[in-house]
């Protein structure tokens, strides 16, 4: 126990140290920094008013507060019930337990590094340093929004983004469920939460805010110091490469390097409590309203809008792969109508702020129908043992959703368009097939790096620890072998 533990401080330290090695150390352009007056020759000529301070708005203060609470709810209990009732009996508290310290775990490297290598000023590829250790942040420091002149407390936003880290490595846990180390779990968690998570984040959501944008050129200035995938046009509303490709390929990577599940194939490995999947599902579904809706920043239209789109698009997934369901097996099951809920809303959050509610209904029925076949005609192509189906769901639903938000963007087919901050109104032309392309590199670059980063780790990890529990302990289930207690007494 103590070799491990240390081992997992060591291994902490050590991606910390690596992560800082080489990342620009630059001040961000926080909206609560105090621009300097320029100095002027002539001393008579009077200095230029300073700009008032900006405030936030308690409304939008208020909701960000909430959706955050929402988005905790998403993994706890929400995730972890959905999960643990679609392991088998003897697996559910190791389920359970990875998500809450995993959860607990990459909030504390959060305040710590992470939000400061996501969201602050460094480079193309990942953060700087300035919010190391939060450090410099206050309850009057403001983070900028969409909006010129709107502003949110810093403190929600750095809670809001937390949530959305904690989830995405939870998520992961579902591909190799019944049969990886616990502490091997943890330390994977460290490594990939480093190098894939705040990187990717960074390149699709970073960018220093919308007011110094005056011209056009101000926006040119801007753009350059904001993330990499930022600046091509990656258009990621709430998470569906950040947050769903990114976990899903890792999951994959993970179930590939771990190996399968003793007996899988030839024994049933059947869920063992569909009424907690049900539970955790709909718990899910109650929380992506914070999840998608929230990433609006503000209490406005397009917090409605995604909201409204979330709601939309997940009804119709839960019908159409429950449809689907009933024409291939001649039953429409509880797995399959809490399995499409989830697809439609991975599917949705990428597109939720930009589409129309017409299509958020078609981009939730093609998730239905499409994350049914990713669990059953492309899980046995790929010839993976996904314990939880997390590609079949999260990285097909994150794809789909990714790529049809370049096409249901467009005002023609009732999107918002894309901002222009020059003329402060959507601009005139939108080309589906330049912001097709544009999406396709989100993905293709998401999919790359953290499946690169996942190998990496996994096989490191399995030299200096090894990846899998023994036989033995995996035939008597991780409920007793790693954690020495039983979710059932019998």
């Amino acid at each position: 126990m103590l070799t491990w533990m240390k081992r997992l401080v060591a291994g902490s330290a050590m991606a910390l140290a690596i992560g800082a090695t080489g990342v620009m150390v630059t001040s961000p352009a926080h909206a609560d920094e105090v621009k300097k007056p320029a100095v002027t020759a002539a001393a008579a000529t009077p200095a230029a008013p300073e700009a008032p301070a900006l405030v936030p708005n308690k409304g939008d203060t208020a909701w960000l507060l909430v959706c955050t609470a929402l988005v905790i709810l998403m993994t706890l209990p929400g995730l972890a019930l959905f999960y643990g009732g679609l392991t088998r009996s003897k697996n559910i508290l190791s389920v359970l337990v990875q998500c809450m310290v995993v959860f607990s775990l990459i909030t504390v490297l959060w305040s710590i590094y992470g939000y400061s290598f996501a969201f602050t000023e460094g480079g193309a590829f990942i953060g700087g340093l300035d919010r190391l250790f939060l450090g410099g942040m206050t309850p009057d420091s403001v983070a900028a929004t969409f909006s010129k002149g709107i502003v949110v407390p810093e403190y929600v936003f750095m809670a809001f983004q937390a949530a959305f880290a904690t989830i995405t490595c939870c998520l992961i846990i579902g591909s190799f469920a019944e049969r990886a180390k616990f502490s091997a779990i943890l330390v994977f968690m460290i490594l990939w939460f480093t190098f894939s998570y705040l990187p990717i984040a960074h390149m699709v959501w970073f960018w220093p805010g919308p007011d110094d944008i005056k011209d056009t050129a101000s926006l040119e200035a801007i753009t350059a110091r904001a993330g990499w995938l930022w600046q091509k046009g990656v258009l990621d509303f709430a998470g569906g490469t950040v947050v769903h490709i990114n976990a899903a390929i890792a999951g994959l990577v993970g179930s590939f390097v771990i190996g399968k599940r003793i007996g899988y194939g030839k024994e049933a490995m059947k869920p063992h409590n569909l009424v907690l999947v049900m539970i955790g599902a709909a718990l899910l579904w109650f929380g992506w309203f914070g999840f998608n809706a929230g990433s609006a920043l503000e209490a406005n239209g397009s917090a409605a809008l995604a909201f409204v789109n979330t709601y939309l698009a997940t009804a119709a997934a839960v019908l159409t792969w429950s449809f689907a369901e009933w024409v291939l097996k001649g039953k429409p099951s509880m797995l399959g109508a809490a399995s499409g809920c989830v697809a439609g809303l991975v599917a949705i959050t990428p597109a939720a702020g930009f589409v129309g509610p017409m299509g958020a209904l078609i981009i939730g029925a093609a998730a239905g129908v499409v994350c049914l076949w990713g669990v059953t005609g492309l899980k046995k192509i790929l010839g993976s043992d996904d314990s939880l189906d997390v590609f079949g769901v999260h990285g097909v639903g994150g794809i789909l959703g990714a790529l049809l938000t370049g096409v249901f963007t467009d005002p023609a087919l009732g999107g918002t368009g894309i901002w222009d901050y020059v003329a402060n109104a959507a601009a005139p032309d939108y080309s589906i097939a330049s912001q097709l392309w544009i999406q396709s590199q989100g993905v293709i670059t998401t999919l790359i790096w953290s499946g690169v980063v996942s190998f990496i780790a996994f096989k490191l990890i399995d030299i200096v620890i090894g990846l899998r529990v023994k036989e033995d302990e995996e035939r008597e289930g991780l409920d007793i072998s790693s954690h020495g207690e039983s979710a059932y007494e019998t």
